[in-house]
């Protein structure tokens, strides 16, 4: 799937705003991807040398501060609406739609994620995940989804805060897919609590939603990363909702009413549609 009408979005990101922005230039734009490159290597070197001294909230401390600067780097705005919860157990369940996600909701709240295992593959970003506890899935296996599943409800026990993209992949950003319940039962088992998290790009400008970071369809992670570092201006709206139990639903049924609130939180930050 690509983005809506079929095709890429301009490099602006622009193709939902009111009128075109005026993009960042290239030098600029080369500028951003130098110093995020360099902020991707200090990160490699703090993982390695630094985090085995280091106490657990001192890593989570790192990682919320160092995922903060590198959004600064790549030019993008951070907006925290909403109370994140302070404390563990907690399972945050959030809409999938860019490379940034992750990065964008550690810098707002750090959590351990659950991930594709491709991820893992990734050069440097795949030894940075793994570096910060994330936990990968191979999600064509039941197997390895039960394994994860009986993994995450053991760390939810712990006190342990674990974040999750329910839809399974990226979305363009303007509709939410369908969101997969497994990994909800993680939550169930071990009677912890769910907060729904919408993830929202937008025109700095107009606060009207940007495509610029979107990672779908044909398009691939060098072609997103520049148009993301093109785009005149974008800030990332991360919205925590209200933290919610299972209350007797099952986890599809709780998946649908997840995915309905998260739709919610994200049209509540669009500004109204022009007459």
């Amino acid at each position: 799937m690509n983005c809506p009408g079929g095709s890429r979005p301009p490099w602006w990101g622009g193709r939902l705003l009111s009128r075109p922005e005026r993009a960042t230039s290239v030098w600029r734009a080369t500028l951003r991807l130098l110093r995020a490159l360099g902020h991707l290597g200090a990160g490699m070197l703090i993982i390695v040398f630094v985090f085995p001294r280091l106490s657990q909230p001192q890593k989570e401390m790192r990682v919320q501060a160092w995922s903060m600067a590198l959004l600064n780097r790549l030019g993008i705005r951070l907006k925290v609406i909403g109370q994140a919860g302070q404390q563990g157990p907690l399972l945050l369940v959030a809409n999938h739609i860019s490379w940034l996600d992750i990065t964008a909701l550690h810098a707002a709240r750090y959590c351990r994620f659950v991930s594709k295992a491709d991820i893992k593959g990734w050069p440097v970003i795949g030894a940075l995940a793994a570096g910060v506890g994330t936990l990968f899935i191979q999600r064509e296996s039941r197997r390895d989804a039960m394994r994860i599943v009986h993994h995450m409800a053991q760390s939810l026990r712990e006190g342990d805060v674990l974040g999750v993209f329910p839809e399974g992949t990226t979305s363009d950003g303007v509709k939410l897919l369908p969101f997969h319940a497994n990994l909800l039962q993680a939550a169930i088992a071990a009677d912890a609590p769910v907060q729904p998290v919408a993830l929202q790009f937008v025109s700095s400008r107009t606060g009207e939603m940007s495509q610029a970071p979107c990672y779908v369809g044909s398009d691939t992670l060098l072609d997103s990363v520049w148009r993301t570092l093109r785009a005149p201006g974008i800030t990332v709206q991360v919205v925590f909702g209200a933290i919610e139990r299972h209350q007797g639903r099952d986890r599809r049924a709780w998946a649908g009413d997840l995915r309905q609130g998260i739709e919610q939180l994200r049209q509540d930050q669009l500004p109204p549609p022009h007459a």
